[in-house]
Formats: C-alpha cells, sequence, structure tokens
C-alpha cells in the first residue's frame, strides 16, 4: 500500500470517527433535551388542568389521577387501582414533579393542588422513538455528510501532505543513482519545507564530494601510474641490456620509495573520520613538539644543505594530541626542507596555540594560499619545477589539525619564501604538583 492510501485511510478513518462520536454524543442530547421538554410539558398541563377545575364534570373533592395519551396528547382518567398506586408513589405533596416507579413502569408525574383536591398528571418516562426519530434521521444525514466531507478533505489533505514525500523519494532515487545537481521545489516554512531544504543542501554536498573524490581518484591513478611506468620502463631496460643496472636500481628504487610514501599517504587519509581514528585533546608544550620535529629533521637538513632551527615563546601551550601535533609538523618541516634550496633556511617557531614552519624557498602564488592544503593540487602546479613529494603531505597536515579541533594556513611572509601556519585551542602550562 502506497504512503498516501496509508495516510488517506488513518485521515479518514479518524475523520469518519470523529463523525460518528459526534452524532452519537448529539444523540443522548437530543434524547435529554426531549425529556426535559416532556417534564416540562407535562408540567404545562397540569397548571393548564388546575387552572381549568379538570375535565368537565368528572372532578370532585379528592385526588385526581390523569394519563397523557401518546396519540393524541390529552389527559384521561386512570383506573382506580393505577390512581391508588400512583398516589402511594408519589406521597401527599400537593405541587411537585418528577419520576417514580409504578408496577415496575418508570413513570414522569406532575401535581397540582385545585379547590376540589389534587390533579396528578403521569406518562411514561420512556421515549417512543417515534417521538425523537425525526431528530436521528436528521443527525444521522448530517453525520453522512459531515463523513463525506472529512473523507473529501482527507483525500485533499493527504495528497498535499505525500506529494513532497513522494518527490523526496523520486529525488533520492535519483541521487541514489548517481545524477547530480538533483533538487527537490520546496514552498513554505513548515517541517515539510525543511526537511526539503536539508535534501536540497545534502544533495548539493554529496554532488560535490563525488565530483571532489572523482578529481582525487583521478590524481591517485595518475600518480601511482606515473612511478609503475617508470619502474617498468626501466625494468626492461635492464632486461634488455639498455640501462646500466646500478642507474637503473636507483631510479626503480627511487620510484618504488615514492609509491611507498603515496600508499602510506593514502593511508592515512583513509583513516580520517572513521571510527578507529581518534585525537586525544589535552594541554600539550608546543614549544616541546617543535623541538622534537626539528630534531627528527636535522640530519635530513644537513645533507641538503639547509639551516633548520627551532624557536619558543614563554608557554607555547596548546589543546591537542601530542603525537598527531609531531606528525602535523613533521609534515610541514619535510614540505619546507624539499622547497628551500642549498644554503636556505627553515624555522620552526612555537608560541601559544600555534606552531609555525616558514622557509626561503621559492614560496606560493597568491591563488596558491586557499588552496594549497588540496589534495596533490600543489603538486601538480609545480612538480616540473620544483622537488615535491607525494601530493597528500599538507592535505594529512589539514586532517589532523581539524580532528584536534584547530586548522592551519598558508600565508606569505614579508622576506619571501613560505610560512605554513599550524594553530589549535591555546592552552595554560599545567600547574606543577611536585613537593
Amino acid at each position: 500500500m502506497s504512503l498516501q492510501r496509508r495516510v488517506l485511510g488513518y485521515l479518514a478513518l479518524a475523520a469518519v470517527a470523529s463523525c460518528a462520536l459526534t452524532v452519537g454524543v448529539a444523540v443522548v442530547l437530543v434524547r435529554h433535551k426531549l425529556a426535559t421538554q416532556r417534564i416540562d410539558n407535562l408540567e404545562a398541563q397540569a397548571n393548564l388542568l388546575a387552572v381549568a377545575g379538570g375535565a368537565p364534570g368528572v372532578l370532585r373533592a379528592g385526588d385526581h389521577v390523569y394519563r397523557i395519551q401518546p396519540t393524541s396528547g390529552k389527559p384521561r382518567r386512570t383506573r382506580p387501582a393505577v390512581s391508588q398506586a400512583v398516589l402511594a408513589a408519589i406521597g401527599s405533596n400537593p405541587a411537585t414533579q418528577g419520576t417514580v416507579t409504578v408496577a415496575g413502569r418508570r413513570l414522569l408525574y406532575a401535581t397540582r393542588a385545585t379547590p376540589n383536591g389534587r390533579v396528578v398528571l403521569i406518562r411514561g418516562a420512556q421515549l417512543a422513538f417515534s417521538e425523537w426519530r425525526p431528530f436521528l434521521v436528521s443527525l444521522v444525514l448530517a453525520g453522512l455528510g459531515g463523513a463525506a466531507l472529512a473523507v473529501l478533505l482527507s483525500f485533499l489533505l493527504a495528497r498535499r501532505l505525500t506529494r513532497p514525500i513522494g518527490e523526496l523519494a523520486t529525488a533520492t532515487e535519483r541521487v541514489a543513482a548517481g545524477d547530480s545537481g538533483v533538487e527537490v521545489p520546496v514552498g513554505g516554512d513548515d517541517e515539510l519545507a525543511d526537511l526539503g531544504r536539508s535534501f536540497n543542501v545534502m544533495s548539493g554536498e554529496l554532488g560535490r564530494a563525488r565530483e571532489s573524490q572523482r578529481r582525487f581518484l583521478e590524481s591517485v591513478s595518475h600518480e601511482l601510474k606515473t612511478p609503475l611506468t617508470s619502474i617498468r620502463g626501466y625494468a626492461e631496460g635492464l632486461e634488455e641490456g639498455a640501462i646500466a643496472p646500478l642507474e637503473g636500481g636507483r631510479v626503480i628504487s627511487s620510484e618504488a620509495d615514492r609509491l611507498e610514501r603515496l600508499v602510506f599517504d593514502l593511508l592515512d587519509l583513509a583513516r580520517f573520520g572513521r571510527s578507529g581514528f581518534a585525537v586525544e585533546r589535552r594541554p600539550v608544550d608546543l614549544a616541546a613538539v617543535s623541538a622534537t620535529a626539528v630534531e627528527r629533521h636535522r640530519p635530513r637538513a644537513l645533507e641538503l644543505g639547509v639551516t633548520l632551527t627551532g624557536t619558543s615563546a614563554h608557554g607555547s601551550w596548546g589543546i591537542g594530541d601530542e603525537g598527531r601535533l609531531l606528525q602535523a609538523t613533521s609534515n610541514l618541516i619535510e614540505n619546507a626542507l624539499r622547497m628551500t634550496p642549498a644554503g636556505g633556511t627553515v624555522e620552526v617557531v612555537a608560541d601559544a596555540g600555534r606552531i609555525a614552519v616558514r622557509d626561503t624557498g621559492p614560496g606560493l602564488a597568491d591563488e596558491d594560499l586557499p588552496r594549497a592544503f588540496d589534495s596533490f593540487y600543489l603538486y601538480n602546479r609545480y612538480r616540473s619545477e620544483r622537488a615535491v613529494g607525494s601530493g597528500l603531505g599538507l592535505a594529512i597536515v589539514k586532517e589532523l589539525t581539524a580532528a584536534m579541533g584547530g586548522g592551519v594556513q598558508a600565508v606569505r611572509p614579508p622576506g619571501g619564501g613560505a610560512e605554513f601556519i599550524l594553530t589549535v585551542p591555546a592552552a595554560r602550562a599545567p600547574v606543577s604538583t611536585a613537593s
């Protein structure tokens, strides 16, 4: 069963049940009103009979009991036995009205005093069907008309409610099939409109994510293909004896190292956002992190002829994961060492909530700064003119700092070169508890 039919069924059932309940309550109220009118009419007849002196020529001193005829509505004297039973049941009060049970039958009565005694009028308390049948027919007709109108309105409302949901379901199927730019029409400010707007935002983000993933896979495929092609070519050259073994081995080893770095970086990126990936958030001495990173890369800096230094300000603490911060700082230093020519310098500066890595390399263009941390962006832009890494190092830095609640940015320092600034929430140095 479709959603529209289910909604229509629920709404129609609720509407019909409401109409039935309304008719039932109306029947009870009508019967109560008719019963009240009957006792009022009985009292009015009793008053009239008391004023007129009873039926002509039949009223003598004493109590006189009359029964109202159900068909004509006129009073008629009851038999003596019935009169005695009624008088015994209602007592001696000369002016009362109410309900009394005589011989197992409930009766309405009204009594009035006259100069010739008391007049008593009685009639059956049970409503005859003929008395309230016209009202019942009207109520049933009104209930059926209300139910029909309710069903019609339920159908229109069900269509109004389920149309956006149906459009959303169709759009979801298109998105699942891989269509891009899928949107649903949105109108109004209700919950369905909010759902439609949320879907459109999700569809747009998903489309951009798919496009980014596509470009990323194309870049990865290209970067994997390049060293593999080189390895295959040199391997074939070695087999044919066209290349010296020493030269071939050197190139194959270099390309294998690049493949290894690329695979490890891809694995790091794959871990981000997964349940198994976690970072700590506790006070970390950023000065110690930068000093460790500098010492780790000092041999490589000496090999390249680059001066690598590290400085820190007092109170250089931040909130983050010490191991992840060391990994991110190391990636920035590796990138700076590749960019800096022999005789240049790389400086690592730690301050409260930040670590900056500045080099004296060729620097970045203004249009590179906002995209410097995109996967393969700088690699594809400068690989033909500069030493480059896997193309994923800066993207890993961005993901690591984001996971710790921080960020990273690239700037152009006034003296030239490039500067990458890693930021995390600042923290105070823990108070020592040593005695």
